[in-house]
């Protein structure tokens, strides 16, 4: 599975959309920026050249090294990218009047293309676009248009590997015959192999992991969550008893959470130790309002726990992580080669005096992805399906100052909530679900007392890899249920709220 499909990213909100449309055909790509300069060889089979916020006309308009691919891989351009191609191969690029967004109807002007087999003359496609191409390069014709501009999709023959430009976005689901195209692109053009599986990636990772670590030991912190448990098991499938699990109670986790875990993975052949760390994570953070602080703190508090750990085991020279890849994008920067780390990932590496290397067996795959892997190992349900959980836990849903009262009050009420949502079935219909405690204290009245305690609001959102996010349709009977349960039950709250926020522009968590 040594084949490959490169997307270089120029900024676009859709490009890791592209990525999993490609996924989706069972064809493995990666993104990288554009800038990002790469050996190329015959296993990368295509490149996708993705939309961006920029204008090809501005001064500040982000360059990729044609040349250097041209001819000799097919490519697909899309939108910013199909302007590229043409502004640089001799064409032409104008301002519009005014911009383009929204659904459009694709008519086809040519029936012979393979790009567009089996589509017909006429479907609806999303555009978002400023600018228009109005002049196509030498040996390059215009396969089709729609109401509002000449050149919507086009074809040019470089004497050597073709290359195909968009004007719209074939990546969303607004594109009805979108996935289509991509498919006769990467298969009937690009003649791409359908080999990125689950159990392929199996293989291929456990042989690597094999040969990359050989007889070397790793040292593992688990939280219980999907990727951390898949990527352990990787792990365990290639060095077994080489791999050192760990799983540290921070005190910032779910109600009960710790020991629920480690009763969990005890038939998972797996060698783990519980580690309890709370009142250290308490006492670094006492005082620290700002969400910037409290993740750096937190996740320096992290390294220092896997430093103690790493020298209660002199054998052990790597540490692994359950990274998955949209830690990697959301962490580099498309704007040049500076990166940006989260503070919250450990994409970064660690510090230098650990001594310890990163291996990372899911930093390729997305989330759904993951669950696939794991269910193709036939890990336990409860695993695969358990709802993603931020790194820093509780400390980034309790908004302000972190204190062991406070996170007992969230507990208590994400406790309620989450099983609610198991109660009345819409537990596995939410992607993520969880409670903020608020800042801020809202007058009530209990019998015949007035209160004045704190407001938490209620987060549901349905999402496929969240990188974007719907806010959860949860029934009002349900709600009700919650609010109820949590006021009536919870000393310290006397007000619930539900967060209708979508991301973007909100993000799921709130910190």
């Amino acid at each position: 599975m040594n084949q490959r499909v490169i997307i270089f990213d120029f900024g676009s909100q859709y490009t890791q959309l592209i990525a999993r449309r490609v996924r989706e055909l069972n064809i493995f790509c990666e993104i990288l920026p554009y800038n990002k300069t790469i050996e190329y060889d015959e296993n990368i089979a295509a490149i996708i050249l993705s939309g961006s916020p920029f204008s090809v006309r501005s001064e500040n308009a982000l360059e990729f090294d044609l040349e250097s691919v041209k001819k000799k891989i097919p490519i697909l351009a899309i939108c910013y990218g199909a302007q590229y191609v043409v502004q640089k191969s001799g064409g032409r690029v104008e301002s519009s009047h005014q911009r383009e967004y929204g659904k459009s109807d694709l008519q086809l002007l040519s029936e012979n293309d393979p790009i567009f087999e089996g589509i017909p003359d006429s479907s609806t496609v999303w555009m978002s676009h400023a600018d228009t191409i109005t002049a196509l390069p030498d040996n390059a014709a215009v396969l089709a248009k729609t109401a509002g501009i000449p050149v919507a999709a086009f074809k040019y023959d470089t004497g050597g590997c073709p290359i195909y430009g968009l004007q719209f976005h074939p990546e969303v689901t607004h594109s009805e015959r979108g996935l289509e195209i991509l498919s006769n692109f990467l298969f009937k053009v690009a003649d791409c192999t359908a080999d990125w599986t689950p159990k392929a990636f199996i293989d291929e990772t456990v042989a690597d992991l094999k040969k990359r670590i050989g007889k070397d030991h790793v040292l593992m912190a688990l939280s219980g969550g999907v990727d951390s448990s898949v990527g352990a098991m990787l792990l365990h499938k290639a060095i077994g008893k080489q791999l050192h699990c760990f799983f540290v109670n921070n005190g910032l986790l779910r109600k009960d959470e710790f020991e629920e875990v480690l009763e969990s993975y005890k038939d998972w052949g797996l060698n783990i130790k519980g580690v309890d760390k709370s009142q250290l994570f308490y006492d670094r953070l006492e005082g620290v309002a700002d969400p910037e602080r409290k993740r750096k703190i937190i996740g320096g508090t992290f390294i220092e726990v896997f430093d103690e750990m790493a020298h209660d085991l002199p054998e052990v020279s790597w540490l692994g992580q359950g990274t998955i890849y949209p830690d990697v994008i959301e962490s580099v920067s498309v704007h040049g080669p500076s990166v940006t780390i989260k503070s919250h990932h450990n994409v970064g590496g660690l510090p230098a005096h650990m001594n310890l290397k990163v291996v990372e067996p899911l930093r390729m795959l997305f989330k759904d992805e993951v669950r696939r892997v794991g269910k193709t190992m036939n890990l336990p349900e409860s695993s695969i399906s358990r709802h993603p959980f931020p790194g820093p836990g509780l400390a980034i849903r309790i908004l302000g100052e972190i204190t062991p009262e406070r996170v007992r009050i969230l507990q208590e009420a994400d406790a309620v909530y989450i099983r609610k949502l198991r109660e009345f079935g819409w537990y596995d219909k939410v992607w993520q679900a969880g409670v903020i405690l608020l800042p801020v204290q809202s007058v009530g009245v209990m019998g015949d007392e007035r209160t004045y305690e704190s407001v938490v609001s209620l987060r549901a959102v349905n999402s496929v890899d969240g990188m974007t996010a719907e806010w959860s349709r949860l029934p009002h009977e349900l709600l009700a249920e919650i609010s109820s349960e949590i006021i009536n039950t919870i000393k310290g709250i006397n007000r619930v709220v539900y967060d209708i926020s979508t991301k973007p522009p909100a993000t799921i968590e709130w910190e």
